[in-house]
């Protein structure tokens, strides 16, 4: 297989994992709608670099015509093992630490931007308005700095939380995106908040 430009490596790495979630390939559509491209034609030119780079193979006649080629490795994306699978964070622990990892999911992180380096297992409800529910996956981007509004992983006196972020003065607000939960103030003078991330994505299938 040729060598693979940055956004080709994306794509074939969107495909593997849309394929492995769905049992069946995308349509031009959802790849647009997946990908942010203006048409299905773009989608299509793309699908074509990918055919003659031999990465994959397109199937006449049907819709969902892409077959991944079966000696194209995953390492297309340069991370065979795909993204870390955090589940409950113990209390005062780094959240990659071996005891939080429960596995690895073959997703790319260049699906996401900026690009995510672990999934984080959401529990409870408290950020179900903003479409992130029980069970659900978050794709993080390691980072200690977040704007007000973005919706991040943080901690408050060593618990890990996902939430929305309000700084004001010397107080930080962790919005919940539920209003049967009040936010957590955070009296930055006397309390420390750590961001550990920005949550860039949500996935949702069984794992």
């Amino acid at each position: 297989m040729q060598e693979l430009t940055a956004r080709q490596k994306e794509i074939l790495a969107f495909l593997k994992a849309w394929i492995e979630e769905n049992s069946m390939p995308p349509t031009r559509a959802e790849i647009c709608e997946a990908l942010g491209f203006r048409s299905p034609n773009a989608a299509e030119e793309h699908l074509r670099a990918l055919e003659r780079k031999g990465a994959i193979e397109m199937l006449p006649g049907s819709s969902r015509g892409i077959k991944i080629r079966d000696d194209t490795p995953f390492d297309a994306a340069n991370d065979e093992d795909g993204l870390p699978l955090v589940g409950k964070v113990a209390a005062g622990t780094p959240i990659l630490a071996q005891e939080n990892v429960a596995g690895r999911y073959p997703v790319s992180p260049l699906m996401f931007k900026p690009k995510a380096d672990y999934l984080l297992k959401v529990q409870g409800m408290s950020m179900k308005d903003a479409g992130i529910v029980d069970g659900d996956w978050l794709a993080v981007h390691k980072t200690r700095n977040a704007q007000n509004g973005q919706i991040i992983v943080a901690r408050v006196d060593g618990d890990a939380t996902v939430k929305r972020l309000k700084v004001k003065g010397k107080q930080a607000y962790l919005i919940a995106e539920n209003p049967d939960f009040l936010p957590i103030v955070v009296d930055l003078g006397k309390q420390e908040l750590t961001i550990e991330g920005l949550v860039v994505g949500v996935v949702r299938t069984m794992m």
